[in-house]
């Protein structure tokens, strides 16, 4: 394939599961010689440390999402993207508004990370109205659309109205931890000591409902010593913080922090633990794999039950059941683990093959 100018568009580059699969893709393009460009509503997050030097920045310093249109507009007419992809209903939508009225040829590929009758079930009818007919009359516009799992394809259809069979489910590709990621003493000390360590990754919101895995935690305490990290950073920490308190077990809760890099603290662990009330294509659950962690999910919607395949490789519990969470996680860290056949489970839903994938889809060249 011969280079191309391949552009992504995002609201920022804050540490979600988005942007990180956005980061993965720029990463493979630039190895594989085409030129990568990024635009962003606002040119701010704690990944964009990480970008590769080679990847273009574009800030369109939009604030609202209605600030996006005129300078995405001006973006395509200048730039001449070969193709791009749009993350994140609404901006897929002015996405191919401003594609049309620019009269760009680029290919427009959007993608949805998340369950969107979960994300936005609260927006009341006018604003599900808006999100059912934009999606319905603008997606069709686009050159590919994708899912994150089936789940997430089905809800998008179901919601929509939108043809099932023209949404591609492409699950999110994530790497292998890096040779260099090595637990440290820092990581060590902050874990503290005090029995098996237990691992949770992602904002602190609601969707993650880490409150239901506290009250899970408190109640395995009281049959083992245990150690409990939640990573990440989010409105919730003092709300966090007080359940931990009333649960009696703030001293063995530790919340460092959101982590650009989260492979020391996987590969320090003894188990990973999902809690989230609904997802898309959880990446932390393919990262816990990766550094072949026993795993304990809830059911939610999507992307668990694909992932761990009914539960053969990993824990399905409940959403919001304490005690279903608690037992599952005393019996994954009393039971054996395959750490080698979760990597391969990993890898072959996960694998470089999604990245082709993404950019078969954006180039428009299939093999």
């Amino acid at each position: 394939m011969p280079p191309k100018k391949l552009s992504f568009l995002l609201p920022d580059m804050r540490g979600g599961g988005a942007e990180r699969v956005a980061l993965r893709l720029m990463e493979d393009f630039v190895r594989a010689g085409h030129e990568v460009q990024l635009v962003l509503m606002e040119a701010r997050g704690e990944l964009m440390p990480l970008l590769p030097p080679e990847v273009r920045v574009f800030d369109l310093h939009a604030a609202r999402i209605r600030n996006v249109l005129r300078p995405l507009r001006h973006y395509f007419r200048t730039e001449r993207p070969d193709a791009i992809q749009v993350s994140m209903w609404p901006l897929t939508v002015i996405g191919v508004l401003a594609h049309r009225l620019s009269g760009s040829r680029a290919r427009i590929v959007l993608s949805e990370h998340i369950t969107l009758s979960k994300q936005y079930g609260g927006l009341g009818a006018l604003g599900w109205a808006k999100l059912r007919h934009s999606i319905r009359f603008f997606y069709p516009f686009a050159h590919a659309r994708i899912a994150v799992s089936r789940q997430a394809a089905d809800d998008l259809a179901r919601v929509s109205g939108i043809s099932r069979d023209s949404i591609d489910v492409v699950y999110n590709p994530v790497g292998a931890p890096p040779e260099t990621s090595q637990a440290g003493p820092d990581v060590d000390a902050l874990w503290g000591s005090g029995g098996p360590r237990i691992l949770t990754v992602g904002s602190l919101k609601d969707q993650k409902n880490h409150k239901l895995l506290i009250r899970a935690f408190a109640r395995l305490l009281r049959a083992r010593p245990a150690r409990l990290m939640i990573l990440g950073e989010g409105e919730l920490r003092d709300s966090l913080e007080r359940v931990a308190g009333e649960e009696g077990v703030a001293d063995h809760v530790v919340m460092p922090g959101f982590f650009a890099d989260p492979w020391p603290f996987y590969l320090s662990a003894n188990l990973f633990a999902l809690s989230s009330d609904y997802e898309g294509y959880p990446l932390v659950l393919i990262e816990a794999m990766r550094a072949g962690l026993p795993i304990v999910s809830t059911d939610c919607e999507s992307g668990p039950d694909e992932i761990l395949d009914g539960g053969r490789f990993g824990a399905l519990v409940p959403c919001d059941d304490v005690e279903a969470l608690a037992a599952a996680m005393v019996r994954m860290l009393d039971g054996p683990t395959d750490a080698q056949m979760l990597r391969d489970r990993a890898e072959a839903l996960s694998g470089q093959d999604n990245s082709d994938r993404y950019l078969e889809l954006m180039s428009g060249e299939f093999g």
